[in-house]
């Protein structure tokens, strides 16, 4: 595509150089330019891409994007295109050069603090039962048809995400479904999308490193409904009322809006259901009529997770038929309470419970199925808000019968100072401190253990349960590697707790 094409969607400061150059693809990593690239020079985090743009031209760049005036006059047959923000030009460059494909399937964005993973999965489910072909875009994996991309991010970069929705219509997908995070919307990853659903799950406290308060996370997440709906689709958005943030969103949002939540006065609401280690079942009631649900997932917090499911299918104009024929299936997600069974007698479950309410909803679900104790393993990630650590801890304290706390990623911190402040939240608990010198939890009062190497907790915990026990392994859920300092290493909580089973059951 022409330069001078792409100039068409965007306001410049100025433009030094040809403009009826070919552009053959778009790029804001110096170090993946090809011949005939445009490349856009973005500020992140850690350092600017300003500083790239030689490396980018002796690389093949032929056009650049700057927010600097700078001086290339050195460098010959580039074009140097100056603008006031080089993110939000970046993605509708991507878009025009990509021809707009989120205009040509539905597409679902799904938002909030917990559950999207779960939702983008059961929503998956509800499409290949209507007999559509299904794209999903989110923490765990980007999927297509038979085609798996392990993500970097939770929403990819602006122009990846944009080429992988042209990916997904060139291959026949009708309908995508896509995790958008508070940074990706902070950070207009997702400003190009026309969205035919727009879901809100929950607020609770997550990546105030980031964001500095709730307020400014809400106001993030927020601009999805407010700024990047109704456009040139009419959009609805499925808000949970039971959740003080969803309703204090509902009177900004302009065009329809649909409420879930476990009463009445909500649009989508279970009349009655009942929970048990099987899974969640009763009766849904929607504005399109009543079904009856058996979902294998388990607990309150999936029910709501169900809802937001069916109001995102039915607003993308999915049949009732197929909403209740994908929920009723049986749903496995990874590292969503995932099960580790070798045949032992007690429960081993993974989740990527990572908050506090997260953990507290989890919790809440297991402590009523465990015949005798609850047994928690979980620790913080480093190199994010810190805040949460005693609240977790808490929400571990108020719930569990016996805790392990121990190192998740902690990246650039020293896993015992991450831990000091989570215990800090054991404080004025009724539970003791049974010492890492005790090979197990001995007599019946609330204990909690401090193991830093996550192998080694891993396997006290699963080592120490009982027949009826249920062992809740958190934070990490489907990670595959555990981050220490900023290198990834092998690591997979699944894997660990399977290793201590066939351990166990060896020797008897």
């Amino acid at each position: 595509m022409r330069l001078d094409k792409l100039l068409e969607a965007i306001d410049t400061v100025k433009v030094a150089g040809d403009t009826e150059m070919e552009i053959g693809g778009i790029f804001y990593d110096s170090r993946e330019v090809v011949p005939g690239a445009l490349f856009v020079a973005i500020r992140g985090f850690e350092t600017d891409g300003h500083i790239f743009i030689e490396d980018a031209i002796k690389r093949g760049a032929v056009a650049v994007v700057v927010e600097e005036n700078l001086n290339i006059e050195g460098y010959k047959n580039v074009t140097a295109v100056q603008v006031t923000d080089s993110r939000a030009v970046m993605g509708a460059f991507a878009d025009t050069f990509y021809d707009h494909p989120s205009m040509e399937l539905k597409l679902i964005g799904i938002t909030g603090t917990n559950g999207k993973t779960t939702i983008c999965y059961i929503v998956e489910e509800i499409i290949n039962a209507a007999g559509k072909s299904p794209g999903i875009i989110g923490t765990i994996n980007y999927r297509h048809l038979r085609k798996i991309v392990v993500p970097p991010h939770t929403t990819p970069e602006v122009v990846d995400l944009l080429k992988l929705l042209r990916e997904m219509v060139d291959s026949g997908v009708t309908h995508a479904a896509m995790e958008v995070s508070s940074h990706a919307l902070d950070l207009k990853r997702v400003d190009p999308c026309m969205f035919d659903v727009a879901v809100f799950t929950n607020l609770t406290q997550d990546h105030l490193d980031y964001h500095g308060t709730m307020e400014g996370y809400f106001e993030s997440k927020a601009r999805l409904f407010t700024e990047l709906i109704n456009r040139k689709k009419e959009t609805t958005s499925v808000i949970s009322i039971d959740d003080p943030w969803g309703k204090k969103l509902i009177p900004r949002i302009s065009g329809k809006v649909v409420t879930f939540g476990l009463n009445s006065d909500a649009d989508i609401y279970p009349p009655n259901f009942e929970m048990d280690t099987s899974g969640v079942r009763g009766e849904m009631k929607t504005p399109e009529g009543v079904f009856e649900f058996d979902s294998n997932l388990l607990g309150k917090h999936n029910i709501y997770n169900i809802m937001s499911a069916v109001g995102a299918a039915m607003g993308a104009g999915l049949g009732l038929d197929a909403v209740k024929s994908g929920i009723n299936g049986k749903i496995t997600i990874p590292g969503r309470l995932e099960a580790v069974d070798c045949g032992q007698g007690f429960l081993v479950l993974v989740d990527y419970a990572h908050t506090d309410d997260a953990l507290k909803n989890v919790l809440s679900t297991l402590k009523p199925l465990a015949k005798k104790k609850l047994i928690t393993l979980f620790g913080c990630g480093g190199d994010r808000d810190k805040r949460k650590r005693p609240k977790m801890a808490k929400a571990a304290a108020e719930q569990s019968d016996k805790v392990v706390v121990t190192s998740d990623n902690p990246r650039r911190e020293e896993p015992d100072k991450i831990i000091e402040e989570i215990l800090k939240g054991f404080e004025g608990m009724d539970i003791v401190d049974v010492g890492a010198k005790d090979s197990a939890f001995d007599g019946n009062e609330k204990a909690f253990v401090v193991i830093p190497d996550r192998r080694k907790a891993i396997a006290f915990a699963v080592s120490v349960a009982e027949r009826g026990d249920i062992v809740l392994i958190a934070g990490k859920g489907h990670e595959d590697y555990q981050i220490i300092g900023t290198k990834k290493y092998p690591f997979d909580d699944r894997v660990e707790a399977k290793k201590v089973l066939i351990e166990r059951e060896r020797d008897g």
